[in-house]
């Protein structure tokens, strides 16, 4: 009698193999959950924006436009209009002087504070917190309070000027057509110094003690220290910091708009306040976004500079 033939015994690899498809699958499912969710945020709140900001600055979009859901084709006329218009280069340069101004002094300001609070003293630590207040206060609250102490006959900024005897009369800081780009600019630098000093504390740190203690046995001076030793160690990180700084200060918007609205007769008004007045004061919303078109050209441009200077000492360490 014939016996019945035993199934055939599964290959030995073959149930690790099911294992690990399966786990390879949940691992996708698990990335997925994560990367997905922030791949719609971006792309509703980021990458849809854009690209309507864009297609607006080549329309005439206008209030009916909001009605009608139509807006007629207007090719370049948004931006010839803006680059006629006589006021425009008043707010480039306007633009330019608040971004180089505001960029020099919170540099050389935040250099000088990350040097001096690299020695150790008592209260090192509690003074370094405490300048860490500009960076934390919301721009509205450090906008409205600079305005107020820029009064010009009740001004606090004032009041200590003419105390301490450097000016004969008190500087019309939100009403000049001359002082009102300096008094926005000094409010952006009050409130951007805390980060140039962060940033370039942290790569003060990175400096070893001992290049300076042999630097100091050989005879350097503390200038001559900080010019062979610090500045070319800290060439990276000021790379980084100045463009990122020029980032921001380009966009800046709340500061200007608070203290002085881009006013008086716009000696203090820059690209973004001018994007923002044309938007959303006179209701030429195709003017206004192709102005923001401009910002978002310019934010790119340095963008790629700051990705290619954090590159660069990556690769220069592989």
């Amino acid at each position: 009698m014939l016996s019945k033939a035993a199934p055939a015994a599964p290959a030995a690899g073959a149930a690790p193999d099911r294992a690990r498809r399966s786990g390879g699958r949940r691992t996708a499912w698990r990335v997925a959950g994560f990367v997905v969710p922030a791949w719609i945020y971006v792309l509703c709140f980021y990458v849809y924006p854009l690209f309507a900001n864009v297609r607006m600055g080549f329309q005439d979009y206008t209030v009916s436009s909001f009605y009608s859901g139509s807006a007629p084709d207007v090719g370049l006329r948004n931006y010839r209009s803006i680059w006629q218009n006589p006021q425009f280069g008043g707010i480039v340069l306007n633009t330019v002087l608040f971004t180089v101004g505001s960029l020099v002094f919170q540099f050389g300001l935040g250099l000088a504070l990350a040097v001096f609070f690299r020695r150790r003293f008592r209260l090192n630590g509690v003074l370094r917190s405490l300048l860490l207040v500009p960076w934390l206060l919301p721009l509205v609250v450090s906008g409205t309070v600079w305005r107020w102490m820029m009064y010009a006959d009740s001004g606090v900024l004032n009041s200590v000027l003419l105390n301490l005897h450097v000016v004969d009369k008190p500087v019309p800081w939100l009403v000049s057509t001359t002082w009102s780009l300096t008094a926005v600019t000094l409010v952006n630098v009050w409130v951007g110094i805390p980060f140039n000093m962060v940033i370039l504390y942290g790569g003060l740190q990175g400096i070893p003690e001992q290049l300076y203690e042999a630097a100091a046995i050989d005879g350097a001076n503390a200038w001559q220290r900080f010019r062979r030793i610090t500045w070319p160690m800290l060439r990276p990180v000021t790379l980084v910091v100045l463009t990122l700084g020029l980032i921001y200060t380009v966009k800046v918007f709340d500061v200007i708009q608070i203290v002085t609205q881009g006013g008086p007769a716009n000696s203090s008004q820059t690209l973004t306040t001018y994007a923002y007045n044309l938007s959303f004061q006179q209701l030429e919303f195709g003017k206004g976004a192709a102005v923001g078109n401009m910002l978002i050209l310019v934010a790119i441009v340095f963008a790629v500079l700051y990705l290619r200077a954090v590159r660069e000492p990556e690769g220069k360490q592989s």
